[in-house]
């Protein structure tokens, strides 16, 4: 195990879920996702932690709502850029 191993950024579980939620029950290509996913994540700060549990300790439910609607919105221009620049 190493370093980094240990380490997580918050947002990129965030995206992969809203990317979930945006295209319910629907199949996508890989491709099409991991691109979606990079883009995203490219327009969001990195919000690193170690546990899970720190994330929920540390932050209050008004600021896990910003960064939910932070990554939503990320998420969705993401869509938006993929579909227009690579379809």
């Amino acid at each position: 195990m190493s370093l980094l191993d240990n380490i997580q950024n918050y947002y990129e579980t965030l995206v992969v879920e809203m990317l979930a939620e945006h295209y319910k029950g629907q199949e996508l290509e890989l491709e099409f996702m991991t691109d979606v996913v990079c883009v995203a994540l490219n327009h969001l700060p990195p919000r690193y932690f170690r546990h899970g549990v720190d994330m929920l300790f540390y932050t209050s439910p008004i600021e896990r709502k910003e960064l939910e609607d932070k990554a939503r919105e990320a998420v969705t221009q993401a869509i938006e850029y993929v579909e227009k620049n690579n379809r």
